[in-house]
């Protein structure tokens, strides 16, 4: 009891330590400028700083009252944390993550000083992420900040168009009674006044799209038979190919005929027009040309056909080129309304492959096998893709991008080979003719104006009449 209370002390001490074990004094610093108003603490007690100090230390040790550290040794530029932005939805304004960047880190963001530092109000853009060192660009938006590791662009960025979606179903279905079977025939043409014309037994019917109203155009007797129709670029006038080797020319409006021209010994079976001028091909192997200005039933002949791709110019009686590399029958041709002097030609059940080829030279461009009979081609007029149908053993119809050959539509219903296609007016709608007697109606292209994806009718899906 005989010990005197302590004195209280305005400090309030840990445990362990007393106000003897502390004092103060003046640094060596203050001793040699007496204008510095800094002072340190010295802890004298060996407990508190045993663990900063070896056994060989002094007792007592001067501390800072802080730590500032040397941020230029500390080599923090090679750990980013401003490095990236926050994501960016896909196809955002540049312009307007610019303007929000300036608002939140102020507008001198990303500027650097000469040394490599940021200012306290532009944050070194390189913090917690280790990454290889690179020298500070000069702008804040140049490609090193906007480019690969923020996610943006130098270039507007623009988000990849998703594929265009084509309805798997056909929109309308047309049964084709007495619809032949028969692979060197062309059977369907659909006019620019958006007429049909089908070639069903010894009849040629018209049907009109825009209201479905048959007419029969003409019916040539229980002897012949209908081996190819094909309208003009006018739509008023339609040539017939017939079995018996005849080209007759009717006036669709008035369903009249016009005139009857022969020259083949067998049948007729492909027609096209050049103006007045009309070229038939037959079973002959032969090609007339028929002028409609000439009493005559043709004015030239072309010959020279032994099972090749022939190109000819109408002004010259021998072929110009003679292409070979198809391993069957050629049926399916069609030249490309995007450029010239592109043709894409199709093989038979041998063969199965699509050729293009470069007519000015004679040069094949490109080549794919579908794996399948190509019965027919056809480019599409508003976009750079066309169609393609097929027989054995497939039956499917194809639609492809151009040049890339890319598979844009797989379409399946025929249950026979797809021997016969057109295409609408508009280039939107195609039609297409098999074995089983049914035309099918199929929304596949884009309208010329709008690259909007088609749109199926869905109720006219399961919509089916009758042609005759």
């Amino acid at each position: 009891m005989d010990a005197q209370p302590r004195r209280k002390s305005g400090l309030n001490l840990p445990a362990g330590m007393n106000e003897t074990s502390l004092r103060l004094e003046t640094s060596a610093a203050s001793a040699s400028s007496p204008s510095s108003s800094f002072r340190s603490i010295s802890i004298s007690s060996p407990r508190m700083i045993s663990s900063l100090t070896s056994p060989s230390s002094s007792k007592s040790s001067i501390c800072s009252d802080r730590f500032i550290p040397c941020r230029s040794s500390s080599r923090l530029h090679l750990f980013g944390l401003m490095d990236k932005e926050s994501p960016a939805k896909e196809g955002g304004n540049e312009a307007y993550s610019r303007i929000l960047r300036s608002e939140l880190f102020g507008p001198d963001f990303g500027s650097f000083s000469p040394a490599g530092q940021g200012s306290p109000m532009s944050p070194n853009r390189n913090l917690l992420r280790f990454k290889a060192e690179h020298s500070a660009p000069s702008s804040p938006y140049s490609p090193s900040l906007l480019g690969q590791d923020s996610g943006f662009s130098t270039e507007a960025s623009t988000p990849p168009k998703p594929p265009r979606k084509v309805p798997k179903t056909p929109h309308k279905v047309l049964d084709a009674p007495s619809l032949q079977d028969d692979f060197y025939l062309n059977l369907v043409d659909w006019s620019s006044q958006n007429v049909l014309a089908v070639g069903l037994g010894t009849c040629v019917y018209l049907w009109t799209a825009s209201n479905s109203k048959v007419t029969k155009l003409c019916d040539l007797g229980p002897n012949d038979s209908v081996c190819a129709v094909q309208w003009t670029r006018e739509g008023s006038y339609i040539s017939i190919g017939t079995n018996l080797g005849q080209v007759q020319v009717w006036d669709g409006t008035q369903c009249k005929r016009v005139r009857t021209m022969g020259g083949h010994q067998t049948r007729t079976g492909v027609l096209a027009w050049n103006s007045r001028t009309l070229s038939s091909g037959s079973r002959d192997r032969n090609i007339l040309q028929h002028d409609l200005r000439v009493s005559s039933d043709y004015v030239s002949k072309l010959v020279g056909h032994k099972s090749e791709l022939l190109v000819w110019n109408q002004h010259s009686q021998q072929p110009v080129l003679k292409l070979t590399e198809h391993t069957a029958a050629v049926k399916a041709i069609a030249w490309s309304p995007h450029q010239s002097n592109l043709l894409a030609s199709g093989g038979g059940t041998a063969d199965r492959c699509i050729r293009f080829w470069n007519t000015t030279n004679g040069h094949q461009l490109n080549n794919i096998d579908t794996g399948s009979q190509v019965c027919n081609l056809s480019w599409s007029k508003n976009v750079n893709e066309l169609v393609s149908t097929h027989g054995y053993s497939q039956n499917q119809i194809m639609v492809w991008k151009y040049p890339s050959m890319a598979k844009v539509a797989t379409l399946t219903g025929h249950s026979l080979r797809v021997l016969y296609l057109a295409m609408s007016p508009d280039g939107q709608t195609i039609v297409t003719g098999a074995g089983d007697e049914t035309l099918r109606f199929w929304n596949v292209f884009p309208s010329v104006k709008s690259q909007t994806p088609v749109k199926d009718t869905g109720l006219m899906s399961l919509g089916r009449t009758y042609i005759r």
